[in-house]
């Protein structure tokens, strides 16, 4: 089969690779579709820790299944289906309190390789996060799946209700997911970029308003009475936005911070706002079962996801899309092999 390679930063190369067969539990995918991500997009450019050079990536994606191991009941050869590239190991002292994205095992265990001809899906996966795709939803879509489920945890527990005032800091695809969600609640939503073209398709996409870095503090005022907003999420994975979050968000405000910054680096934040106006900081990370579940059923019944996807290619231009992602150019692009 072929399947892309991360080389180093910057190099990617199309391979010759054994087509994986199914253990016992196992599921062999064909991929339909896979999509690019912010975090393969940080490989691409300067590498990440937890994709491993050289070697497949790639995470989201969808297919339909090539061949089973034997004790798969739920699923047979020729099923089109959508899933995600991990699950949690239900064994470790975190999945003993029912903290499954925080698994202890969950990244040792995932898989990548999305960008190729055929994926291999472990028993824990299959049992856990494996779906039927709909009729309704092209490959593309449903390849949507990880993703929104990453957005669906950081959502979770909160109260967004009609009315509520919501600021977005990021207008790439993590952050029109989240704007996406919080506009079904029936909040009223803000988004913040530095890229206009971006904030253009925002607006265009839903945002009730959108703003540039420099014009975030007056329009705050006006979207919000000059209280500042309920909720506040940080979708770049920048410090400096780290850092500025707080100056949005109202008294008894909650700031979740979603996007990565690099591991070592420290925020420093105003402790007399933190403290003396109640200000919630919450820190989140990928997904448990019941969040795919719950993106499974938004992507099924409820959102259309659609035009986050700027275009396609195969597999041997997958070098293309990342330099149009790289210039800023597109939101997500489907990889067809």
């Amino acid at each position: 089969m072929l399947a892309s390679y991360l080389i180093q930063p910057g190099v990617i190369e199309l391979r010759d690779a054994d087509k994986p067969k199914p253990s016992r539990g196992e599921v062999l995918v064909k991929i339909k579709a896979a999509l690019t991500c912010g975090t393969d997009l940080k490989a691409f450019q300067r590498g990440h820790p937890m994709i491993p050079m050289p070697g497949v990536f790639g995470h989201e994606f969808s297919g339909v299944i090539a061949e089973t191991g034997k004790g798969v009941k739920d699923f047979k050869a020729g099923d089109e289906i959508m899933a995600v590239h991990s699950a949690p190991c239900l064994k470790c002292k975190y999945c003993s309190k029912k903290l499954y994205n925080l698994c202890e095992n969950i990244m040792d265990t995932k898989v990548l390789g999305a960008f190729a001809e055929y994926i291999l899906l472990p028993k824990h996966i299959v049992k856990q996060n494996l779906f039927h795709k709909p009729a309704n939803l092209s490959f593309e879509e449903a390849a949507l799946l990880e993703p929104l489920a990453c957005v669906v945890h950081g959502m979770s527990g909160l109260k967004i209700k009609k009315g509520s005032k919501v600021l977005i800091l990021g207008s790439g695809p993590i952050g029109l997911l989240h704007m996406s969600i919080a506009k079904l609640h029936g909040a009223h939503v803000m988004v913040c970029s530095r890229k206009k073209e971006r904030l253009a398709f925002a607006k265009k996409f839903g945002a009730d308003s959108v703003a540039t870095a420099e014009e975030l503090p007056d329009e705050t005022k006006i979207f919000t009475g000059g209280m500042g907003f309920d909720y506040v999420f940080e979708c770049t994975g920048q410090l400096d936005v780290w850092e500025a979050s707080i100056n949005y968000v109202r008294k008894g405000g909650t700031v979740v911070l979603f996007g990565g910054v690099k591991s070592g680096a420290t925020a420093s934040y105003d402790t007399h706002r933190l403290h003396y106006d109640e200000i919630t900081i919450k820190g989140v990370f990928h997904f448990t079962p019941h969040d795919v579940k719950t993106a499974y059923n938004l992507l099924k019944d409820t959102l259309n996801l659609f035009p986050l996807i700027s275009g396609s290619y195969p597999l041997k231009d997958l070098h293309i899309a990342f330099e149009k992602l790289s210039k800023g150019e597109g939101i997500k692009y489907a990889i067809i092999p």
